[in-house]
């Protein structure tokens, strides 16, 4: 599977994300749907989205008892998305029943991915806050180990661990990166990122870009850039 550029289309409406697409043409960019935008238009969004072309990874980092994320899952195997997430930390059940109810009768599925630490947690987060002492790489691979075991296709994960990943659970298993910034960009809210040519390097199998891209003053020449810089 090829590396290719996910675009966070974080709007609040789906008039506003469908007018951002609108400016790519005949481009077909890998879109992600995520809380705030399927909150404010429920499932709609995706068939509007999918019907041009675009593939879409579903954003919703479920976590909860494993037998209401199987339902949940179940219900988002109807929409026709290409990815979608839960959170790693609800534990290797709560996955494995994920990847239960993901799967449609005729066994096909959407990737299906774990968050591992968000991109926002910086270590002393980790330790004070969430009282997790085990260092970040750690637990992100712990994180990792228990998603593959449960059958998953990957991890979301900061682009520095992308490769570490790999290391410890194999080529095939997705790394999907977030965090991500243009070398002369704002960092915004992220602790740990890197630019698409470093991340290519390291290893990630897809990126995640939002501000760097929809908040460009030219959004296509910022999402062309980032295919040749990660892609290309």
């Amino acid at each position: 599977m090829g590396r290719d550029v996910i675009v966070a289309c974080d709007f609040s409406s789906g008039q506003k994300t469908l007018e951002f697409l609108d400016r790519f043409g005949e481009k077909k960019p890998f879109v992600k749907i995520g809380m705030e935008l399927y909150y404010a238009e429920g499932p709609s969004i995706v068939g509007k989205i999918k019907e041009r072309g675009h593939k879409i990874f579903l954003d919703l980092k479920l976590h909860d008892i494993p037998n209401t994320v199987k339902k949940a899952m179940s219900v988002l195997s109807g929409l026709d998305v290409d990815m979608t997430n839960l959170h790693a930390a609800g534990g290797s059940k709560m996955m494995a029943a994920a990847v239960e109810g993901l799967t449609r009768p005729d066994g096909k599925r959407p990737i299906l991915i774990a968050v591992t630490q968000l991109t926002s947690t910086d270590p002393e987060t980790l330790k004070n806050e969430l009282l997790i002492e085990t260092p970040m790489p750690e637990t992100v691979m712990s994180y990792a180990e228990n998603a593959m075991r449960s059958g998953l296709d990957g991890v979301v994960c900061s682009p520095l661990e992308a490769e570490a990943v790999h290391k410890r659970c194999g080529r095939n298993f997705l790394t999907v990166t977030p965090g991500v910034r243009f070398a002369d960009g704002d960092k915004g809210d992220q602790k740990r990122v890197m630019t698409p040519e470093e991340a290519k390097k390291a290893g990630s199998d897809y990126i995640v870009v939002g501000r760097p891209i929809t908040a460009a003053e030219d959004p296509v020449d910022a999402y062309e850039r980032c295919l040749r810089e990660f892609v290309d």
